[in-house]
């Protein structure tokens, strides 16, 4: 009796000790909320890859434009709810960090990271992952049946015979948007910038809120050209659409998208964790099967389509000047221009 009295102690013990080993690996498994701005199409091949890298995180997105993560994340400023932030424009998270709402950190990898992907603190206060161009999506179906000319320039597109045949998006929601405008006036100045602006407004059918939409509508048919980024332009045209993507000779605008840690009272180990896989080598291979110019190199051949010297195709940008103009900027594109913005 006493032996078996012992056996099934020893039989509760195990129990109770593989309850609380159960308890522990519960509790170890922890949840982060990420706020993404990165293609929907994407996002499930990286996320695919980093699952395999950390089974016991589980990742809550959040995706949307742009400018509608960056106010979303202003918004909540007193009460952040992001743990990290993840392929956004730098020029939004810069706009975070005046805020006070980045917590800085150096991921695992980060000497590799060129200087210009990424913040110059140390430790960083954002680190890129690639960089995104503008590019003019071309309908060549609906332009020869139109007899429109192939614009090769941003002066092209001033041309009258675009007038109500080209879509562009809104830089108060779209990111593309933003960096398409910034270009312009960086490198035009602000007064040309602005009458260049005007002229190619008399051009537009509609503005829309995502930097993809445009060029989603010229794959359909429903504009002939849209002002876009080149990766949409390679996706719509690989889905079968007669899309051809121009890059500017005057050169592209263009933005990194980067990521960072958001302040919080209590910071999870596990949004640092995701910090460090997000410029690892495996996900930057990824990156690079699309985007040419990726926060270091892989390897990886420059995607087809995309120009010889993709990182020659890039204006000279001046990332603090965007971020500390964007409310400017926005302000007064929104008066001018916003009566042919899409509905939200």
């Amino acid at each position: 009796m006493k032996r078996m009295q012992l056996n099934l102690k020893a039989v509760l013990g195990s129990v109770i000790v593989l309850m609380i080993l159960l308890g522990a690996g519960k509790a170890a498994a922890e949840e982060l909320l990420v706020y993404t701005a990165l293609e929907d199409d994407e996002i499930p091949g990286y996320l695919e890859i980093f699952k395999k890298a950390h089974p016991d995180i589980k990742v809550k997105l959040v995706r949307d434009s742009t400018g509608i993560v960056t106010a979303r994340l202003l918004a909540e400023k007193d009460n952040p709810q992001a743990d990290v932030v993840w392929g956004t424009a730098a020029t939004s998270l810069m706009l975070c960090d005046q805020a006070g709402m980045v917590e800085p950190y150096s991921p695992k990898g980060l000497e590799k990271v060129r200087p210009k992907m990424r913040d110059a603190n140390n430790p960083p206060h954002w680190v890129g992952i690639k960089a995104w161009m503008t590019g003019f999506c071309v309908n060549t179906i609906e332009c020869k049946s139109l007899k429109l000319p192939t614009p090769t320039s941003l002066d092209d597109l001033l041309n009258p015979v675009y007038r109500g045949y080209l879509a562009m998006p809104n830089p108060a929601s779209s990111g593309t948007g933003f960096l398409t405008v910034s270009a312009i006036l960086q490198t035009m100045g602000e007064n040309k910038g602005w009458a260049y602006l005007d002229k190619l407004h008399a051009n537009i059918a509609r503005y829309t809120h995502s930097g993809s939409k445009p060029c989603k509508l010229a794959g359909a048919g429903e504009v002939a050209i849209g002002i876009s980024f080149a990766y949409r332009g390679f996706m719509q045209k690989q889905k079968g659409e007669p899309v051809l993507t121009v890059f500017p000779s005057e050169g592209s605008g263009w933005d990194v998208e980067a990521n960072c840690l958001i302040k919080k009272s209590t910071i999870k180990p596990a949004a640092k964790k995701f910090l460090d896989w997000a410029i690892g080598e495996e996900v930057m291979k990824a990156y690079a099967q699309v985007y040419p110019v990726t926060a270091y190199a892989t390897g990886v051949p420059i995607p087809k389509g995309f120009p010889a010297d993709p990182e020659g195709q890039l204006i000279k940008n001046d990332f603090d000047w965007a971020a500390k103009n964007r409310t400017r900027i926005l302000a007064e594109w929104t008066h001018r221009y916003d009566g042919k913005s899409d509905d939200k």
